[in-house]
């Protein structure tokens, strides 16, 4: 069992978290929330899917993350020609020293971008999914454990169909959240536009949180207690998706854990030692909705992940 966090490491955790929005929120204009969430899962321990229309800053969002942490930094564009080894590397034969030597891809990074995602065929998503389930890749017979931390922050168009794929189920269950960045208000784009051609943070500059003090929040994070009450609520909302008559398919018991592990660290942004029931219902429909496949009939009727969802935190009670 964790020993308590103590007061000095909320401090920490929180001072953490401050410099890496402000960086974030200096580049990204009027998405202080989706900011927000993204670092709660890049903090503790979780992936992204980052799923909106072309220009909403998806892909600089990611950039910035990248710049503003002094870890290493791959990105790939997804096309439908992507292989696997294109991603995880292959062995190649050294004539000089009549031996097969391992090739790392891009996969063996701290912060990959996974650019378009959909793009690229089922072959090639599943790539992804020992990585970011397990944090290792098996290489021709080898398995090689990547670097801590290790995240992902995968980006899909939804509205394009002609040359994507789907992500399938499995795909999708690995990814903490699903975000959607939207369209900014009048007055941030036109400071967006304002500051177009200038030196962006991400173009520039250096890191503002090392490598070190990402796995120190992550200790952190996972320490943040919750109560035993507040605890079977969470897990309550997650298993109450397997029953809804909509739902084809709910949420699995890694959605729980990433939901407890969201909540943990949005506790440290606020500066709070507990989780708190207002901290699971704000992350829980970005943990859950996409987990969720609404039957068909269901769909015609007007249900979706996102009405379903909303309905289990209304009539599901809440611990006091």
């Amino acid at each position: 069992m964790n020993a308590p966090i103590t007061p000095a490491e909320v401090a920490r955790a929180s001072d953490i978290h401050q410099r890496l929005a402000a960086a974030l929120n200096a580049v990204v204009t009027g998405q202080q929330r989706v900011v927000r969430h993204l670092l709660s899962a890049f903090l503790s321990g979780g992936h992204v899917l980052l799923e909106d229309y072309p220009g909403t800053g998806k892909t600089t969002l990611a950039k910035a993350l990248a710049r503003a942490v002094g870890a290493e930094f791959q990105r790939i564009q997804f096309t439908p020609d992507l292989l696997p080894t294109d991603l995880l590397g292959a062995s190649i034969y050294n004539q000089r020293s009549q031996e097969f030597v391992i090739h790392k891809g891009p996969i063996f990074t701290n912060i990959l971008l996974a650019d378009e995602i959909n793009r690229a065929s089922p072959r090639t998503q599943s790539a992804l999914l020992e990585a970011m389930g397990e944090g290792q890749v098996s290489l021709e017979g080898q398995h090689f454990t990547l670097a801590r931390p290790y995240f992902v922050i995968a980006t899909q168009n939804p509205i394009e169909f002609h040359g994507t794929y789907p992500l399938p189920e499995a795909q999708m269950d690995r990814f903490a959240l699903r975000l959607a960045l939207g369209y900014v208000s009048i007055d941030d784009e036109m400071a967006i536009i304002a500051r177009h051609g200038s030196n962006l943070a991400w173009d520039s500059g250096t890191p503002v949180v090392s490598i070190a003090e990402v796995l120190a929040f992550q200790t952190a994070a996972a320490a943040v207690p919750i109560s035993a009450d507040l605890s079977r609520y969470l897990v309550s909302l997650v298993a109450a998706t397997r029953q809804l008559p909509a739902v084809e398919l709910g949420a699995s018991p890694r959605a729980s854990i990433a939901l407890l592990k969201c909540a943990q660290a949005l506790a440290l942004f606020d500066g709070l030692d507990f989780v708190t029931p207002d901290l699971i219902q704000e992350i829980a429909p970005l943990v859950l909705c996409h987990r969720l496949a609404v039957r068909t009939e269901a769909r015609f009727a007007g249900a979706s992940a996102a009405t379903c969802v909303a309905e289990l935190l209304e009539s599901t009670a809440v611990p006091r």
